[in-house]
């Protein structure tokens, strides 16, 4: 019998199939008491499944290289496999081979991955991985979210995959600093919070990036734009038009910006700022920046701002902010009023107007006391579109505004909604509904037309011949 069959009866390792501590002499128990039995079998199972891991684990771990460069993930793997054959020969242990396998990948993601949540993360379905403490590991699928039946051993195995994440890029998680964004090899984005800030134990949140960069066809087929919306935000780029994309957490703002930056042509040298890289450019000129927090000293920080000032002496045709969320806001706006156009950026806002209200914000972030109407008037005059991305009721993304930034009324600033979204139902769980053009031509169309390009009246909901 293998090793897991005997351990799903109870049987420690190393004892015979019998139950510990039974009596050999079978006893029918009253009725009354098969409540009050002990149900220890999984339990037992589970318990020596883990023991054996534990040990196996331990004898890998002092019998591995230390010096090994564990970024060779092949030449690793080959050595671990074949230490881990060698000590289960060792330990004279009975396993079948897809046990054998299954144990076998376990320690290799204790050992080199990222410990039980390394399925998740390898899962393309997975948009989003949460642990809550040791015991509680929730992922989203389909704009879902779904607890996990994985689990790490205790705070200890968290903290050493949290070290495995942070370590390379050089950064550290402990009391004094117990909260760190990072990054995984792939660009999946983690947040990392410890105790005494966390009350359940240490937290992860990775926010997975797709292997495969989403192409504006894909947006199209997930129902996240339509094609003639698609056609309108390639004109507004290849047009040079000042663009922010706004919306909620996880409403796909940087999915979005992703697509978007790809309608650049080829020709022209784009630098991006982000504080955690994030973006998936298929570009050839491109220059990242990312911003550096303190050390453990509290110096050598990099702000989005002194990124900004150092960008713009770069001699850049585009500039891409991957998120505006402080007084980097002032810099990206003076970007676009003096030269930069065709700019890119996102922000955090429930709807076109909110995010306006959220520049203000971050302009006057910045330090600089600046009277209200100045702040308006830099924004009317620099921002041309605000596409506003939403996450819906039923998980799905889509886009719900695109407006257009028309200049200031008096103390306001004006803006016009070209196309916006209609939901129609909500049946099975799914929201119905499409981006409909509002009848009305944007303002800077002739600027789309002097960089030769032609789009029909129809796309804006107006009878051919309009225009």
């Amino acid at each position: 019998m293998s090793l897991l069959k005997r351990l799903e009866h109870g049987a420690p390792l190393g004892a015979p199939l019998l139950p510990q501590n039974s009596d050999p002499t079978p006893v029918s128990p009253k009725p009354a008491d098969a409540a009050m039995r002990p149900q220890p079998a999984v339990n037992q199972a589970t318990e020596a499944q883990r023991s054996l891991k534990d040990r196996v684990k331990r004898k890998l771990i002092s019998e591995l290289d230390p010096s090994i460069d564990t970024t060779q993930i092949d030449e690793v793997r080959h050595r671990l496999k074949s230490l881990f054959d060698q000590i289960i020969e060792a330990e004279n242990l009975v396993l079948t081979r897809a046990e054998k396998e299954r144990l076998f990948e376990e320690l290799a993601a204790d050992v080199i991955g990222f410990g039980p949540i390394e399925p998740l993360l390898g899962d393309p379905t997975v948009s989003e991985i949460m642990v809550n403490g040791p015991k509680k590991i929730y992922y989203e699928r389909k704009g879902r979210l779904l607890l996990s039946d994985v689990q790490f051993d205790d705070d200890d195995h968290v903290r050493r995959v949290i070290d495995r994440i942070v370590s390379p890029l050089g950064r550290h998680v402990d009391e004094a600093s117990p909260i760190v964004d990072a990054r995984l090899p792939d660009g999946s984005r983690v947040n990392v919070v410890i105790p005494p800030i966390s009350l359940v134990g240490p937290t992860i949140t990775i926010r997975k990036f797709t292997k495969e960069k989403l192409r504006v066809d894909d947006l199209i087929r997930f129902g996240s734009i339509t094609p003639e919306i698609a056609e309108f935000l390639r004109a507004c780029v290849h047009a040079r038009l000042n663009i922010v994309i706004s919306g909620g957490t996880g409403s796909g703002k940087t999915t979005l910006l992703n697509v978007m930056s790809n309608f650049i042509p080829e020709d022209e040298r784009i630098v991006s700022i982000e504080d955690s890289a994030e973006l998936q450019l298929a570009k050839e000129h491109w220059i990242r920046l990312e911003t550096r927090p303190a050390n453990i000293e509290g110096t050598g920080a990099v702000t989005a701002r002194d990124c900004m000032k150092s960008t713009l002496r770069m001699r850049p045709d585009r500039v891409i902010v991957g998120e505006c969320r402080g007084g980097e806001a002032l810099d990206m706006l003076q970007a676009m009023n003096t030269g930069h156009d065709g700019s890119l950026t996102t922000g955090h806002a429930n709807t076109p107007r909110d995010m306006l209200s959220r520049l203000e914000t971050m302009v006057l972030m910045a330090g600089m006391d600046l009277p209200v109407r100045a702040i308006r008037e830099q924004i009317s005059s620099a921002v041309d579109v605000i596409v506003q991305q939403s996450r819906m009721r039923d998980g799905s993304r889509k886009v719900t505004h695109i407006t257009e930034v028309q200049g200031m009324e008096g103390d306001k600033v004006i803006l016009q909604d070209v196309f916006l979204f209609e939901q129609e139902s909500f049946t099975d769980g799914k929201v119905i509904g499409v981006i409909k053009p509002t009848g009305v031509r944007p303002k800077f169309m002739p600027k789309i037309e002097d960089s030769g390009i032609q789009l029909p009246p129809s796309i804006f909901g107006l009878m051919p011949g309009f225009f």
